[in-house]
């Protein structure tokens, strides 16, 4: 595969700065606004909990009205999430999800990964890239109405993004 400019990232603006129909739905005869979903998790998650974290996005899409899923890319959970909802994808066609870029992709990364369902948020290119992580994270808890996490220590970035996920009272 070669380079080409159209397989960059979509550039994307937060969620409340776009213009769009708010969508709900009926799940147990209530009629629910659909939902927006993030993750944060430790780099090093174990594939034991790929069961649990694929019940819950079940849970989530069949009982909570969750649609819209954004994902980071940076270890072992955010690649397992994204494997789960490439999956679910198939059985529900009417969710959507994103792996959110902290960094915008070097020339060389185009031969190595698929960059069809990424998006980097407006904005950030202006970030100096040890804070890149950072500013995504913040955005994406932002755009969040539920947060999943998988988190084991009081430590790390997973740690400290479920604590400000509970301060701002996200799910």
């Amino acid at each position: 595969m070669s380079f080409h400019t159209d397989e960059k990232p979509l550039m994307i603006r937060p969620p409340e700065a776009i213009l769009r129909l708010q969508a709900a739905c009926f799940i147990g005869g209530v009629f629910m606004p659909l939902k927006t979903c993030i993750f944060f998790g430790h780099r090093d998650t174990p594939d034991s909990i790929r069961p649990v974290l694929h019940n819950t996005l079940i849970n989530l899409i069949e009982t909570q009205g969750t649609d819209t899923f954004y994902v980071g890319n940076q270890g072992k959970f955010d690649s397992m999430v994204h494997s789960e909802l490439k999956e679910l994808s198939k059985a529900y066609p009417h969710i959507r999800y994103s792996v959110v870029l902290a960094y915008l992709p070097k020339k060389k990364d185009f031969d190595l990964t698929d960059f069809s369902d990424t998006v980097y948020p407006d904005g950030l290119e202006t970030v100096p890239p040890r804070f890149a992580i950072d500013k995504r994270n913040r955005l994406m808890l932002d755009w969040a109405d539920v947060v999943v996490t998988y988190v084991c220590t009081s430590i790390g970035g997973a740690a400290k993004f479920k604590e400000l996920a509970e301060k701002k009272g996200k799910r």
